[in-house]
């Protein structure tokens, strides 16, 4: 029970955060009013979407430094479910914009620079599809993985930043916190960006021992 501590606290905050993200009072913004509250789902699942990736990464650099099957399946299993983060974010940005800003997808700088970062992810799950050999597979999926998260960061952080966008805090926009004297949405927020990332870290491990359990199985019946 000690070491699923933190399993108690991930169910905890996400019923948290569902709950106070749709009950709890918000700042009447300007144009955002309501719709705010998607805050509490889209924005958390992009923290939890690099968080997942940066780890990720880790392994695929232990790998690359010494080589084992547990890594590569570590890597792989995380990077699986930081890009379904990805595409959750999306969606959910998708579906706050259409309220927001009258449609889903506006070209914005930074929708465009989400959708180029998880193509460029799409690329390493069939670079690894094609190859056959799994030392092959595993050695070059850690390379390409280590420089796909080096072109993800600045593709989300840097570059909208360069140019207008409707996103608060790039273009001259000024950042949420400019209007948020009352702290309202910080309840809410920070918990919700520790549930998310806690909900795909157990996600992620629950692939990993599904995964080493059928490998298991697979070298029992040779």
């Amino acid at each position: 029970m000690a070491k699923n501590w933190w399993k108690v606290l991930t169910i905890a905050l996400v019923l948290y955060t569902l709950w106070a993200g749709l009950m709890f009072q918000v700042p009447r913004l300007a144009i955002l009013n309501e719709t705010i509250r998607a805050m509490h789902f889209h924005v958390p699942m992009w923290f939890g979407m690099v968080i997942l990736l940066l780890i990720s990464v880790v392994y695929s650099i232990r790998y690359l430094a010494k080589p084992s099957d547990d890594l590569d399946t570590r890597a792989i299993e995380f990077a699986n479910t930081g890009v379904l983060f990805g595409i959750l974010g999306i969606i959910t940005g998708m579906a706050w914009a259409t309220f927001t800003w009258g449609e889903p997808w506006s070209n914005d700088p930074k929708q465009n620079a989400a959708a180029i970062g998880l193509l460029v992810y799409f690329a390493y799950f069939i670079l690894r599809n094609a190859l056959e050999d799994p030392q092959q597979k595993a050695r070059i999926s850690a390379i390409y993985n280590i420089f796909a998260f080096s072109v993800l960061i600045p593709i989300l952080f840097i570059l909208p930043r360069l140019t207008d966008s409707l996103h608060p805090g790039n273009g001259g926009n000024p950042g949420f916190n400019a209007y948020d004297l009352d702290s309202k949405l910080r309840l809410v927020f920070y918990p919700a960006v520790i549930a998310w990332t806690l909900l795909g870290v157990w996600m992620s491990t629950l692939r990993i021992r599904t995964k080493n359990l059928q490998t298991f199985l697979n070298d029992s019946e040779k």
